[in-house]
């Protein structure tokens, strides 16, 4: 039987003068001329590799794709179609479509062109070939668990699933990673690398990851904020460590309490002072 989405050996059965034509003994199937590697001759068996070409017509290839109906790996997406889903190159001449029923609910997190998923292939119900995005148990299976020394480490990996409180990523470091949405200032998307630090140690041997700044990162991050600001008004600005909370937010983005830290570490570095409801550079003195 030939089986779409089946690395199968098929005997060459004719030639004709755009390939051959291969069979199961019972059925055959195009393979093109520019889907044969090497040379083939009549009875000889081949190992090719079944789909549906653009016009939908069963075909075959001697070239391996990066994924089968029973094998995973990671794949690029291509292409993102807003009424279909997105679209992954698996080594072949057609790419493959991830139907947006897979996807998740909000485009936003949809995948984009450049990232990473981990899929196999399934038939839909034509036998048309899908991308079939890995479930947990999956993950879990190509996953080792993490031990104490990896408290605190930072790590980089790919989202692999998105879901209402958090994110899912799978690390280099071959670890499931759980971020809380309170742990992230955007959520990430579905095959998008990003980098975290673990900030806990599950029984399980999953992590748990914040994609947050450490304290000392974020109040660099917010000195730099502050002064860059500062920068284009000529070294003064008119807040201070008493200004109003609704001010501090709609100017800088951070609350009043990382801006008071951020001002006050400024301050201990000789940076900057305030003087009657503003903030100037020390070199104004």
């Amino acid at each position: 039987m030939i089986i779409p989405g089946l690395m199968q050996d098929l005997e060459v059965s004719r030639e004709v003068d755009f390939g051959y034509y291969v069979t199961d003994g019972t059925d055959e199937v195009l393979l093109p001329t520019n889907e044969i590697i090497g040379e083939i001759d009549i009875n000889e068996a081949v190992h090719v590799f079944i789909y549906h070409d653009h016009q939908g017509r069963l075909i075959s290839t001697m070239k391996t794709p990066h994924i089968t109906l029973d094998t995973y790996e990671w794949v690029d997406v291509v292409e993102v179609r807003e009424d279909l889903g997105v679209f992954i190159n698996i080594g072949l001449t057609k790419d493959i479509l991830v139907s947006k029923d897979d996807l998740p609910l909000f485009e936003e997190v949809w995948p984009d062109i450049g990232d990473k998923l981990y899929c196999s292939l399934k038939q839909d119900k034509n036998g048309r070939l899908l991308g079939k995005l890995a479930t947990d148990p999956v993950m879990r299976d190509i996953s080792v668990s993490a031990t104490r020394e990896a408290f605190n480490r930072n790590v980089k990996g790919v989202v692999f699933r998105t879901v209402k409180v958090g994110t899912y990523m799978y690390t280099d470091e071959k670890f499931i990673g759980f971020i809380h949405e309170s742990q992230r200032s955007t959520e990430p998307r579905l095959g998008q690398r990003i980098e975290g630090r673990i900030i806990d140690i599950k029984e399980d041997g999953t992590v748990n990851i914040s994609l947050l700044p450490r304290k000392h990162e974020a109040l660099d991050e917010d000195s730099t904020v502050i002064l860059d600001y500062m920068e284009t008004r000529g070294g003064a600005m008119p807040f201070w460590d008493k200004s109003n909370p609704e001010d501090i937010e709609a100017r800088f983005n951070m609350s009043k309490g990382a801006f008071k830290r951020a001002l006050g570490k400024l301050m201990k570095d000789n940076k900057v002072y305030q003087e009657e409801g503003w903030t100037y550079f020390t070199t104004r003195k």
